[in-house]
């Protein structure tokens, strides 16, 4: 039995590492949701509320810093969770686990935000992967 072309095969692995690629996403986009839930179960067991100002606003991370009611002040080192819509030198209302007052978010805003930029993600690489895979395995049949 003969090898296939070269280019055959190369066409075959690279489908077969983007299939991989989309299943390491996938996994990842269905783990993300479930962290977040997992850090509003967190902070809903333990609640404490203040008011927190905005220290910095970036890519990758919004800076709180608020008080608690023994007068502890708390910058989480991580940000502030669901900080979507503030600015630098707002006040808003957070809502932070007592038992770690590093975990806080914006108060009234849950897990359930993630859901769509996770699931446009998900989507935008899946439609990229099928059309790079149905173009590869068009072109192949055309040697």
């Amino acid at each position: 039995m003969t090898k296939p072309p070269l280019g055959v095969r190369v066409r075959r692995a690279v489908c077969r590492v983007l299939l991989v690629v989309g299943g390491v996403v996938t996994l990842v986009c269905v783990l993300l949701p479930i962290a977040c839930w997992r850090d509003d179960v967190a902070i809903e067991r333990h609640m404490g509320q203040a008011v927190a100002q905005v220290d910095s606003v970036a890519f990758n991370r919004t800076v709180v810093r608020y008080a608690t009611p023994d007068g502890r002040v708390f910058i989480p080192s991580q940000g502030v969770l669901y900080p979507s819509g503030l600015n630098v030198g707002d006040n808003v209302r957070v809502e932070y686990d007592q038992t770690n007052p590093e975990l806080a978010r914006v108060a009234g805003r849950t897990a359930v935000l993630s859901l769509l930029p996770v699931g446009s993600f998900l989507v935008a690489v899946w439609i990229v992967i099928a059309v790079v895979v149905t173009v590869l395995r068009r072109f192949g049949t055309q040697v």
